[in-house]
């Protein structure tokens, strides 16, 4: 097993560097072409290694996937002439750190949500509110948010298995393009996100096993994950279409919660006096009644 976890690192490795110099042209670094025909897309190894202050050779060989033991020094040269950003920089130090032998393990990603945080979820009633790992999968939510989530809470995928998967239910319902109005800017945010999850925890094998269903069963999926692109997932604004109240653009903030390792708590805050405010009244008042909100299949 840690032989092949070690392979896996290694090769996301080679991936994402040559990925990142592929996309990063001369001009872009700052380089003065002189003519000639070039044969490979972006930077050349020997122009990276020359930007990042190294050897080509030594440059070839963190870019071969051996990147444990780089000091702090080199990967800030690395991410300073890739030109990456915040994400990017991070995944590099969390790829080095995997590498590593002696690198230490992230603490195991929590799969119960505590009691106060279950209150926490239940006192905010007046918004949408759920708790997620780095997974996708939906431990918790408060009837605002199940009811907002319908969609994906009322998807066959979840009839037999759990717990809810947002990441699953986008890229294996095709329900998920009604429920998601910007699919593709959500489905590229999902997978950028799952592949940073991969350099901060290569062990879990719940991840790996989610990212192997995906790829295996979703060309939309699988043609993202190669691009190797990485993300944060913090704050933003999620379009999307509820069957019972249509068209909502809502703000959300994604807080990791620190003393539960893995979890996430989102929640969506509309603009006062907004439709999307009204429109969240409404769906309240629905799910008060206890009556099943209605989906795309009904």
């Amino acid at each position: 097993m840690a032989d092949n976890i070690k392979k896996d690192v290694a090769a996301e490795v080679r991936e994402f560097l040559s990925t990142r110099r592929a996309r990063l042209s001369p001009q872009q670094a700052g380089l003065q072409v002189y003519g000639g025909q070039r044969r490979v897309a972006g930077l050349r190894r020997e122009e990276v290694a020359m930007l990042a202050g190294v050897s080509v050779d030594y440059y070839v060989r963190l870019e071969r996937g051996n990147l444990g033991g780089a000091s702090d020094s080199v990967l800030e040269a690395l991410a300073h002439a890739l030109q990456l950003d915040e994400a990017e920089r991070t995944h590099l130090y969390d790829l080095a750190r995997a590498a590593s032998p002696s690198g230490r393990r992230p603490a195991a990603t929590s799969s119960r949500v505590r009691p106060t945080i279950m209150r926490l979820l239940d006192s905010m009633t007046d918004v949408p509110a759920y708790v997620r790992n780095a997974r996708f999968d939906i431990l918790a939510a408060n009837t605002l948010g199940r009811a907002l989530y319908a969609p994906v809470y009322d998807s066959p995928l979840f009839a037999q298995r759990g717990p809810v998967n947002s990441a699953r239910f986008m890229f294996l319902d095709p329900v998920s393009k009604d429920f998601w109005t910007d699919w593709d800017k959500g489905a590229n945010d999902a997978v950028a996100f799952l592949r940073t999850e991969t350099g901060r925890s290569p062990h879990d094998k719940a991840l790996t096993d989610l990212i192997g269903e995906l790829t295996t069963r979703s060309d939309d999926f699988a043609r993202r994950w190669a691009r190797h692109d990485v993300k944060f997932h913090r704050s933003g604004v999620k379009n999307l279409h509820h069957p019972l109240v249509g068209d909502l653009a809502l703000p959300y903030e994604a807080m990791e919660l620190p003393s539960d390792p893995g979890l996430r708590l989102n929640f969506y805050t509309p603009e006062p006096d907004s439709r999307e405010r009204e429109a969240l009244g409404l769906l309240a008042s629905w799910a008060d009644t206890g009556t099943a909100v209605p989906t795309a299949n009904d």
